[in-house]
């Protein structure tokens, strides 16, 4: 069982922002930026190109709510998108709030600050 179905389970906590029948979406706990957020089938997938065309489909179209959330609450100018998958065996997309390239370098990750974390989940949940 990876990490994340373990924060789907409730088995870690996490800083929810949604979640329907096939995914979840929470907040990273390094963010590159404020309000990076996770998206992720519940089914467990290593490679996200293994997912099948309709389920892929769907999981992008559940990321789109969420970043247009994401754009709302931080005031970005757009939100980038970007699939690596090698920290975790189980697929996922980061969503991350960009206003000029180097937003989104993965050496700068900020460290944990639960408090700002759940502030910012807050205010992406009010603009779903």
């Amino acid at each position: 069982m990876t990490i994340f179905s373990r924060i789907i389970n409730g088995e870690i906590p996490c800083h929810k922002i949604a979640e329907n029948d096939k995914f979840f979406a929470f907040l990273d706990i390094n963010p590159v930026q404020e309000g990076h957020t996770l998206i992720i089938p519940k089914r467990e997938e290593d490679y996200i190109f293994d997912i099948s065309d309709e389920e892929l489909g769907e999981m992008i179209i559940f990321a789109k709510g969420i970043a247009k959330a994401i754009k709302a609450h931080t005031g970005c100018v757009k939100v980038g998108v970007s699939v690596i998958g090698l920290e975790v065996p189980h697929a996922h997309i980061h969503l991350i709030p960009m206003n000029k390239m180097g937003d989104l370098d993965f050496n700068k990750k900020q460290e944990t600050d639960h408090e700002a974390l759940a502030k910012t989940a807050e205010g992406i949940r009010s603009k779903l």
